[in-house]
């Protein structure tokens, strides 16, 4: 089995995404978990895994929109999803770095 954390942090503001909710499916779309971010922009709590293919997804329109970022109807980015693979059991870090207009990501420690 395998654990898997994420971290989200808003480079518009410089700081952590409190907040931010997410969803977390297996590779047919099955929902496994979903949650919010803590004030340090985490969420606590989620499922161990096998290895297989996963997708984390974030709701950062909403978030940003909560924050009091005027956005563009529809805005650029709505959701965020990051399709991944765990190989081997282990643990799995997928932070995720986002504006309203750009994100990055990667596997994290």
């Amino acid at each position: 089995m395998s654990t898997l954390s994420t971290h989200v942090l808003d480079t518009m503001h410089g700081r952590p995404a409190a907040g931010v909710k997410l969803r977390l499916e297996d590779a047919f779309g099955v929902a496994l978990f979903t949650g919010q971010t803590n004030d340090d922009g985490r969420c606590p709590g989620m499922p161990e895994l096998s290895p297989g293919r996963y997708a984390l997804t974030f709701e950062v329109a909403a978030y940003f929109v909560g924050e009091g970022v005027a956005l563009p109807d529809p805005p650029f980015l709505d959701e965020v999803r990051i399709a991944f693979g765990m190989a081997e059991a282990g643990h799995y870090h997928v932070p995720l770095l986002v504006s309203p207009f750009a994100y990055s990501t990667y596997r994290g420690s």
